[in-house]
């Protein structure tokens, strides 16, 4: 058994989904929104992407930058279309999660119609080659995904500790209500959480590419195990999504070296119920009671 070989598989899908799955809990704590929509708004940064290296450059920091900003502007859209018009009225909650899924039926109909059934190619936006990793081959895309991934992160949680901006996004996933009162505009946050959190779902699409094909309907497995590593992780708590991330990914790569990839999710979820039986709250109700201890 290639132990380094799963290991490194976990860290990798741990980068990719982990970014989704912060998304998902920035914009729960901060706008009270389940964002049902990343599953278009990953398939449609994958287009942004692809449409860049079709017409603009090969370069992977070309590439990586329109699937960012194409994510961005999908989560402005959704943001308008979604947050905008119900966030103000009653059982928000329930006709965001509706809204933004209907958004994201119709946008990947969209796409399907305008796109192809035929699958895409993002070209390779770390180069070809590979280096050696506690003795196992680790190929330039998984090596570009783990650190761009940990980067990107990095420089997003950095903006919103720094910048008055990010301190107001702080404020409105502590206490919206007081947010609210202190003049926090909930609309201007709303559109900065979005673009956020949609830029680092187009992140993820473009790293995810590098192994998988694009297409429309691309985005909904994704959009599935980021909701999932969210869940696990407790909605507003990012050490407990991270911490998810990683079991998460071990669980994966396990599973596909061990039965094959069709029992993932089956997995997956047996293990997420296992944690929400034990903790409500998921991981970041263990880490609470670890705290009291």
């Amino acid at each position: 058994m290639d132990w380094s070989y799963v290991i490194i598989n976990a860290i990798v899908l741990a980068c990719i989904y982990g970014t989704l799955a912060i998304g998902v809990s920035i914009t729960w704590s901060s706008l009270g929104l389940i964002n049902m929509s990343f599953g278009f708004i990953f398939s449609f940064a994958g287009y942004g992407a692809w449409l860049a290296a079709q017409h603009i450059s090969h370069n992977g920091i070309v590439i990586l930058a329109s699937g960012v900003l194409t994510g961005a502007l999908g989560g402005v859209i959704v943001c308008a279309l979604a947050f905008i018009p119900l966030h103000d009225k009653p059982n928000f909650t329930i006709r965001g999660m509706i809204a933004t899924l209907a958004i994201s039926l119709f946008g990947t109909q969209a796409l399907l119609w305008y796109f192809g059934p035929r699958v895409k190619n993002i070209p390779p936006v770390f180069g070809y080659g590979s280096i050696k990793v506690f003795g196992s081959t680790m190929t330039y895309d998984k090596v570009g995904a783990v650190v761009t991934s940990i980067l990107m992160l990095t420089a997003v949680l950095l903006w919103m500790k720094s910048s008055r901006r990010g301190l107001e996004i702080r404020a409105m996933m502590q206490n919206p209500h007081a947010a609210s009162i202190v003049g926090i505009g909930v609309r201007r946050t709303g559109f900065y959480v979005m673009a956020i959190t949609g830029g680092l779902a187009g992140l993820a699409s473009v790293l995810l590419s590098q192994t998988y094909y694009l297409q429309a309907f691309g985005g909904i497995t994704p959009m599935i195990k980021g909701l999932s590593v969210a869940l696990c992780g407790g909605l507003g708590s990012v050490t407990g999504v991270v911490i998810a991330a990683v079991i998460l990914g071990i669980n994966e790569a396990m599973t596909s070296r061990f039965w094959g990839g069709q029992y993932v999710l089956i997995t997956q979820f047996g293990l997420i119920i296992l944690i929400l039986l034990i903790r409500p709250r998921g991981i970041a109700g263990i880490l609470d009671k670890a705290r009291e201890a």
